[in-house]
């Protein structure tokens, strides 16, 4: 029996000991994963619930080891490959079999249509194209298109007016009139609607915006010489079924975003986005009894139809509806005063409708038809000028898209015809310059030759047919070589034109107490362009992707058509220039994505946009010689949170002054306007996001003894003239100042909290 007790007592220990061996028994989980080194350098495994990461090595193996038995999830992800995730019960040394990773074309190859109006690949367009999507501007939640702009490199809103606040948009030192806009690649936006029409277009329709820095004449016409914003609209498919978007500030300024989706039946869905914006609340910070900034009530209603047809050919509408009161002026204005010389006031009703269509002809070839129709009314009191204006615009396009070979062909034919009358000499027969009604028809082809692998030539021609100035014939070249799949280098060079029009040149004509003066023989203006640019990707071991695009630019005016301020203090000049301008410069962007949640962009751009008249030589006026954009976003996913931190600045511009007298600053300050925005993301589809815009309260008003010359004197009631029309000093007016609201560089709103919500269903 002791023998039986001892040897029972050994078992025991070695079964125990065995088991506790057993227990501790640890494992290793190893395998292959399949991709295109060329395409990323590595792919990164992580294992849960252990939290554990590992690289793929050169050949693409990895392993894990140290585990202990039972149930993991693995997720699989690489840059440019579809996300993969599978779980494994591990109870002994596993290799598994080859993962075979799919590739992700969305990610790889996004596509833009703006470069050369085909869907094609961004890496593989020879016209360089910067796409920025919907989620880059809720970094930065504003109510409209001409705010959320502010952060695209090289790209800046202008405002044009302290008073009514209107603006417009400049790519690369050059003015609103060179940029030309367009809504699903439709030319929509000219014209008056240059002026208040950005202001109307909700981010909420947003899908993406499209930028293409530098002359696109030789497809979009003679409004796309700085280059074009392409803005996107969401498509119906993919759209949620309803969104709300809710956002307010502490100056009382309110924004709500609504939209929603219906299937009417198997092969027709339409999408409805209503905007409203309302801000009534008077700041006078500055205390100079005008308003900071212009009060607003804004209703817009867009309405998107997809039409399901066989083939997939494309049948798509869309419609869009604008109403907006917008009035700056004197703090004790209301509309009893609209249009008398007892309070001063800017006051401008805008009633804007649009209808956009691309059609997809019944064809074995790819035939299509877009359209687009526009009525723009304003009526308006700038003090006691009135302006009344309609415009009308009717454009239609057919295009054949066709392959030969290495070629591939774009033809087209193009029709514009503008209606536009107003009560101002800008469309008055006796100067010279009649705008109500012009044709322009034109024809167009684009052969894109893929010769090899590596190089791309592009070789497009325009021609137009302008009713007042006659043919005008639009060349250009775009080459493109890559270095590799990820890199590569693009040349492009052309021609374009551009024709005046008064109240898109400047605002500033109808504002204050300036009078517009034209030359009775104004030309078309020309320019021949050149540009650069190199746009790459790198791809590191630990699956960070860095970014970077370089763009060097150069162009050159002859009949350049510029404003003159300061020859008569009391008028604008219009002219073609007795000599040329320049506009060189470089601009840089750097994209950063880290795996652990930190995203950075950021962009500098420095410009030169040299004036010369007379052997005379000048910056061109509200232009800065550098600007710089940021962003910068973190992911902290354990709280849910994700923080954004948005700014940019801009170098000295040259402002126009009254005089030699003017005790005001030639040059504005170097000026930044930096955000900050934190959004809690742990209920499903809804995000609730606030933080603090201009958070260094930057306004001009700081910066100067005053912002709006002769403020308390809006009439000039009070201003002595000597014969020729010119401001005399006197002792309530020792600068011989006049009434002018011109001086702006810069928003004039300061530092103010916002909070919003947004759900998607």
């Amino acid at each position: 029996m002791i023998f039986n007790s001892k040897f029972f007592s050994l078992a025991v220990f070695f079964i125990a000991l065995n088991a506790g061996y057993v227990k501790a028994q640890i494992y290793k989980l190893q395998g292959t994963v399949s991709f295109d080194y060329a395409k990323t350098a590595s792919a990164t495994l992580s294992l849960s619930p252990l939290n554990v990461k590992v690289h793929t090595d050169t050949a693409g193996n990895f392993s894990f080891l140290g585990l202990k038995a039972g149930n993991y999830q693995i997720k699989l992800t690489a840059i440019g490959y579809k996300p993969t995730l599978f779980s494994i019960a591990l109870k002994r040394d596993t290799v598994l079999k080859e993962i075979v990773l799919e590739e992700d074309q969305e990610q790889l190859q996004e596509v833009v249509i703006t470069g050369t109006q085909k869907e094609v690949s961004r890496l593989e367009s020879p016209v360089p194209v910067e796409i920025y999507s919907a989620n880059f501007f809720r970094r930065n939640p504003t109510a409209s298109v001409f705010e959320a702009i502010q952060n695209i490199n090289g790209v800046r809103p202008q405002l044009n007016c302290n008073i009514c606040n209107t603006g417009d948009i400049h790519i690369n030192g050059l003015e609103g009139p060179y940029t030309m806009v367009l809504i699903d690649g439709m030319p929509i936006v000219s014209g008056l609607s240059t002026v208040y029409g950005l202001s109307g277009i909700p981010t909420s329709i947003i899908d993406r915006v499209e930028v293409v820095k530098g002359p696109a004449s030789s497809l979009y016409g003679s409004e796309a010489v700085g280059g074009l914003i392409n803005i996107i609209t969401k498509k119906v498919n993919s759209a949620p079924k309803f969104s709300i978007d809710l956002m307010s500030n502490t100056h009382l300024e309110h924004n709500a975003d609504i939209g929603f989706k219906l299937q009417l039946n198997r092969n027709i869905a339409v999408l409805t986005g209503i905007n409203y914006f309302n801000f009534n609340h008077i700041l006078d910070e500055n205390h100079d009894g005008f308003t900071d900034v212009t009060l607003q009530n804004r209703v817009s209603v867009f309405q998107k139809w997809n039409i399901e047809r066989k083939y997939n050919r494309i049948f798509s509408l869309a419609g869009r509806y604008l109403h907006e009161d917008r009035w700056g002026g004197e703090t004790r204005w209301n509309k009893s005063y609209r249009g008398g010389d007892v309070v001063y006031g800017e006051s401008i009703y805008t009633r804007r409708w649009e209808m956009i269509g691309n059609y997809q002809l019944p064809l074995k070839e790819k035939v299509f038809l877009a359209f687009s129709l526009t009525n723009h009314d304003q009526d308006s009191r700038y003090g006691k000028t009135s302006y009344i204006a309609n415009q009308q615009i009717v454009f239609s396009q057919l295009t054949w898209d066709k392959k030969i070979d290495k070629h591939d062909l774009l033809f087209g034919a193009a029709m514009r015809y503008t209606f536009y009358k107003d009560n101002t000499v800008a469309t008055s027969k006796d100067y010279g310059n009649d705008h109500e009604r012009v044709g322009l028809p034109g024809l167009f082809v684009q052969d894109e030759i893929k010769l090899n692998q590596k190089n791309t030539l592009l070789l497009g021609l325009r021609y137009d047919y302008h009713s007042l100035h006659g043919s005008i014939f639009t060349p250009r070249v775009a080459y493109k070589y890559n270095l590799n799949q990820f890199n590569s280098l693009r040349f492009n060079a052309g021609t374009g034109f551009r024709v005046v029009n008064i109240f898109t040149e400047d605002h500033a004509a109808l504002t204050g107490a300036r009078k517009v003066e034209l030359n009775t023989d104004i030309k078309p203006e020309r320019n021949y362009n050149f540009n650069m640019n190199y746009a790459g990707k790198i791809f590191t071991p630990d699956a960070t992707i860095i970014g970077l695009d370089v763009s060097m630019f150069y162009a050159y005016f002859t009949n350049r058509i510029v404003p003159d301020y300061e020859k008569d203090v009391t008028k604008i000049h219009y002219d073609n220039l007795n000599g040329y301008a320049v506009n060189k410069g470089v601009t840089a962007n750097l994209d950063l994505t880290f795996t652990w949640g930190l995203k950075l962009n950021a962009g500098f751009t420095y410009q030169d946009v040299l004036l010369v008249n007379d052997g005379i030589k000048e910056q061109q006026m509200l232009t800065e010689k550098f600007s710089g954009t940021w962003s910068v976003s973190y992911h902290v996913k354990q709280l849910h949170l994700k923080a954004d931190y948005t700014g940019n600045v801009y170098g000295p511009m040259r402002l126009p002054l009254l005089g030699e007298l003017d005790p005001r600053n030639p040059m504005s300050p170097i000026w930044s306007i930096q955000n900050i925005q934190l959004t809690f993301t742990k209920f499903k589809q809804t995000e609730i996001y606030g933080g603090v815009k201009n958070f260094l309260n930057f306004t001009p008003a700081k910066h100067t003894p005053f912002l709006i010359s002769r403020s308390q004197d809006p009439f000039n009631k009070k201003v002595l003239f000597d014969t020729k029309g010119q401001a005399i000093p006197a002792i309530d007016n020792p600068y011989g100042l006049v009434f002018d609201p011109s001086y702006v560089y810069a928003p004039n709103q300061g530092v103010r909290l916002f909070m919003g919500f947004r759900y998607n269903f």
